[in-house]
């Protein structure tokens, strides 16, 4: 990928700065091997004891102590202002899987912020783990490992249709707006659950003990949306 400021054959983990439990940082390292921070979510790293590889973004919420406890060379700026840390980092990473933690924060406009990203960047794998959920952009097909009761949730950010097997209530045929007809708190109904979606507008959301589970599903994905053109 050109361009890219972290290349890797396994997922990346990324740190956000809206804050992180322990529990879900553990979580996120467990499956993760480089570390990347979007600009103050170096903070967030280092109050975790991990020291990100690369920080990336525009530095104008990176602490002092935060930058005086990273290798100058770690640092990576990106000065334009038209988009978020977030998505700086998100372009910038190549790997099969970005995990993020730190975006889901106590200000709406951030967490809906780093949705519009994912649909930005739908060309890229990334799940971003909270303290109850995870959420990510939907591929072309997906098939999860699921426990029958659990929920699961599909919000659309724009018109979007699609198929589902081992839902309670499918969603063949049914087009989806954000301000029409969505799917969220739906329930699994099976071990196996197949998803099919026609555009890159659908995020996908289910229970923070699915991270791993839906680490491995995009992962496997046959396939990806193809990159934006610029």
């Amino acid at each position: 990928m050109p361009n890219a400021i972290v290349t890797s054959d396994r997922p990346v983990a990324l740190f956000g700065g809206a804050g992180a439990e322990k529990t879900v940082v553990n979580d996120v390292l467990a499956l993760c091997g480089p570390v990347a921070a979007a600009d103050g979510g170096a903070d967030v790293a280092l109050a975790h004891g991990v020291v990100p590889q690369a920080v990336i973004g525009d530095m104008d919420s990176l602490s002092a102590a935060g930058r005086a406890a990273i290798p100058p060379g770690s640092i990576h700026g990106i000065t334009e202002q038209e988009t978020t840390d977030f998505d700086k980092a998100l372009r910038s990473i190549a790997a099969p899987l970005i995990i993020g933690v730190g975006f889901h924060g106590a200000r709406m406009d951030h967490q809906l912020a780093a949705f519009t990203v994912l649909a930005r960047h739908a060309d890229r794998r990334c799940l971003l783990a909270g303290p109850e959920d995870c959420v990510c952009l939907m591929p072309p097909r997906l098939e999860l490992e699921a426990t029958p009761g659990e929920f699961l949730s599909l919000f659309p950010l724009g018109p979007v249709m699609g198929r589902s097997e081992g839902l309670e209530w499918p969603i063949d045929g049914i087009a989806m707006t954000p301000a029409g007809r969505g799917g969220t708190s739906n329930r699994v109904t099976a071990g196996r659950v197949v998803i099919e979606v026609d555009a890159p507008l659908m995020l996908l959301i289910r229970p923070r003990a699915a991270l791993a589970g839906s680490a491995r599903a995009l992962m496997a994905a046959p396939a990806q949306w193809p990159a934006r053109a610029r």
